[in-house]
């Protein structure tokens, strides 16, 4: 099982100094691999939602390919995640070339994990279709996957055309891992049918995370693919219990066949929760006694 971090840029700060020290700090440590999350825009936190889920500007969120470019200048061996990028905001071409390039300055460390989004007004400053971003997204990853295998392409789809084109440069083996968050039906699918992964992160450990798992390999092999050729991403919370919690849900997960296990010290959700401090030391000091807890289960 790979073990990865979560990047805490909203709390420790956006500066290079810290971030480049803080990934490094995760490479010594062990872990292979940084998650930086992605949100383009926010809303005024001061506005009246109307009791609306809202995304805001209060907390900071670098855009994943320069974050990941700057850390893998300054990294030798830990990988990246983008967990996950609103795809269906970006034009798929820039997507397809700008992970292309970030495979090749990071010699194949980036994963691009890709989701459909739900903060609405991103959509809306960016110019795209809140209601259409599923069907985007799912034609986006297939001609992106076109663009990254082949030197030119010629596609013709709902929302995407081209004649004989291509990117240049293209990622040596032909591909960039794409993986797939989110836990609808449809993420499941696409997962199944274009995925190189999923990160599901609605289940704590538990026959409906099992059942979720086996649901994702039965699509898989009707999709005619080989289940173990797609990895399944779960979140775990430093902020919640203790060393011998951490070694229980890591001792399920592996036993359930998760590939990788990102520890979350800022996500709160029904299953997570952040951890006590905002601190770079008090970060630091939840992955470290994690992966010590955890380190011969892996």
């Amino acid at each position: 099982m790979h073990i990865g971090a979560s990047l805490p840029v909203g709390d420790i700060g956006t500066g290079p100094a810290i971030l480049r020290d803080y990934a490094q700090a995760a490479e010594a440590l062990g872990y292979d691999y940084l998650v930086g999350p992605d949100h383009v825009l926010g809303k005024n936190p001061a506005a009246d939602t109307a009791g609306r889920r809202m995304g805001t500007t209060a907390t900071a969120y670098h855009d994943p390919f320069v974050l990941f470019s700057y850390l893998a200048g300054v990294t030798s061996k830990i990988g990246f995640a983008a967990g996950v990028l609103i795809l269906s905001q970006r034009q798929a071409a820039l997507v397809a070339k700008q992970a292309a390039c970030l495979d090749i300055i990071s010699e194949g460390r980036f994963r691009l994990g890709v989701g459909v989004g739900w903060n609405e007004i991103e959509f809306q400053g960016l110019g795209v279709d809140f209601h259409q971003r599923g069907k985007i997204s799912e034609e986006q990853v297939r001609f992106m996957q076109a663009l990254w295998a082949n030197p030119h392409v010629t596609f013709k789809g709902a929302f995407h055309e081209l004649d004989d084109g291509g990117i240049n440069p293209r990622p040596p083996s032909g591909k960039v891992p794409v993986w797939f968050g989110g836990h609808v039906e449809a993420t499941f699918r696409r997962a199944a049918k274009y995925g190189d992964g999923m990160m599901p992160n609605a289940w704590p450990p538990g026959d409906d995370a099992l059942a979720a798992f086996e649901k994702l390999r039965r699509l898989t092999r009707e999709a005619g693919r080989d289940p173990s050729e797609v990895g399944i991403e779960v979140w775990v919370s430093a902020g919640k219990g203790g060393p011998d919690d951490w070694r229980k849900e890591i001792a399920f997960w592996k036993a359930a066949g998760v590939t990788h296990a990102t520890i979350h010290t800022t996500f709160n959700s029904a299953i997570h929760s952040r951890i006590a401090g905002t601190t770079y030391a008090a970060h630091l000091d939840a992955i470290t006694r994690y992966r010590a807890a955890v380190a011969d289960l892996l």
